[in-house]
């Protein structure tokens, strides 16, 4: 019965999505080609190198050499194999959903868990210095510094759902076999070393083909993410259109008055949990005190919103790593960056702000402004990687085709 209804709801679903999609085709068409533009503007030439990059050193073992060291730090703090901290690094270094693609990488490679790969994922999934910086704090809010609290409260709060995850089905069985492990009690480069030798030499791929498969991998995984950020950014639209938006707007509007909170942020709110960009830049147009929308801001970035969410939903399907614990740790995060929030407002933005007003010189402004300086150049040579790579990952899968 519960599979008919499920049959009955998906259905109803799709059709309504096709319904709407005929009676506005051109807010659809223009909400697509918003989406399309940012990801082969920015998100393709942005990813594309931390993606390879992250294929090539699984293959030639350099992820093993990094867990060896790191075995001593992850293990006590996360409850994960040192190779978790390359997962965590990257994720924070390039943004989502690097870091669930990494997860699924090392679960395929049998290095992780399922119980480890599942804790990795849940806090491994950033966003990018690089959106904070200049899409948010620069691009939206036109304040430099607005980008060091956004920032220290996102990192922070993903470290604190790290360490909470930790006990995530930490049965007493599994208590067990982790104490029966010889977790080293300081590294070892010589035993690092071994490591990504015996990993290097057991991949057999020639180097010709070791590159040529990070290349296809990478420009796989980086279209279906733009799939996703075309569909959310069309169902967004629809969504506000048809006036579904507006009705769930109104029922967190009387959650923000028990908050005190303007009910003008309903709207941003649920346009930040489905695409965390429209919502961020809605909440930056509302007329209410900074640090009320910081605190918005800071939960949606945790959140990760739905569009995101269905971006590691579908890389993790290919293994057995499961989708629920993700959700909770994104809930977590979110609540834990906004708190943070609160409490750091005050030394990270405000004191920082007198500060400089009296003794740093204007030139302290404008360095800031690298962050915006990097979004411009990508943004103006990312079509032109973005058509490179495709091309020549379709020349590459042709050659294998044809052999």
């Amino acid at each position: 019965m519960a599979q008919i209804i499920k049959t009955i709801l998906f259905s109803v679903l799709t059709l309504c999505i096709a319904i709407s999609l005929v009676k506005f085709p051109d807010q659809s068409l223009e909400a697509s080609i918003r989406g399309l533009n940012i990801w082969w503007e920015v998100v393709f030439p942005s990813l594309l190198p931390f993606f390879i990059t992250a294929e090539l050193l699984i293959s030639f073992g350099v992820v093993r050499f990094i867990g060896v060291l790191f075995e001593p730090i992850m293990r006590p703090l996360f409850n994960v194999p040192g190779v978790g901290s390359f997962g965590m690094f990257m994720g924070m270094a390039s943004g989502y959903p690097t870091g669930a693609k990494i997860a699924t990488r090392l679960r395929e490679e049998k290095q992780l868990t399922r119980v480890e790969a599942e804790r990795l994922v849940s806090f491994t999934n950033a966003s990018s210095p690089l959106f904070i910086f200049a899409a948010i704090s620069v691009g939206f809010f036109h304040d430099n510094k607005l980008g060091a609290l956004l920032a220290v409260c996102h990192y922070v709060g993903n470290l604190f759902v790290g360490l909470c995850m930790r006990f995530y089905r930490r049965s007493e069985y599994e208590w067990k076999i982790e104490k029966k492990k010889k977790t080293p009690s300081k590294t070892s480069l010589r035993r690092a070393f071994y490591a990504m030798h015996r990993a290097r030499i057991s991949d057999e791929r020639p180097l010709g083909e070791i590159l040529g498969d990070a290349v296809i991998h990478s420009v796989k995984t980086l279209v279906m993410v733009g799939g996703f950020i075309v569909l959310f950014s069309v169902l967004t639209k629809l969504m506000f259109l048809i006036g579904f938006t507006s009705v769930i707007a109104e029922l967190v509007e009387q959650l923000l008055l028990v908050f005190s909170i303007s009910t003008e942020f309903g709207l941003p709110i649920i346009s930040g949990l489905f695409e965390i960009t429209i919502g961020v830049q809605s909440i930056s147009g509302v007329n209410d005190t900074l640090l009320v929308q910081a605190i918005l801001v800071s939960f949606i970035l945790g959140f990760n919103g739905f569009s995101v969410q269905a971006q590691v939903a579908s890389i993790i399907s290919k293994t057995d790593i499961r989708f629920a614990p993700y959700f909770f740790a994104r809930i977590l995060h979110g609540f834990f960056a906004s708190t943070l929030t609160i409490f750091l407002y005050k030394p990270l933005y405000l004191d920082r702000q007198a500060f400089d007003m009296y003794d740093v010189p204007v030139v302290h402004t404008t360095s800031e402004n690298i962050w915006m300086d990097i979004l411009t150049t990508i943004a103006s040579i990312g079509p032109f990687i973005t058509i490179i790579c495709i091309i020549t990952s379709f020349v590459l899968l042709y050659r294998r085709f044809i052999k």
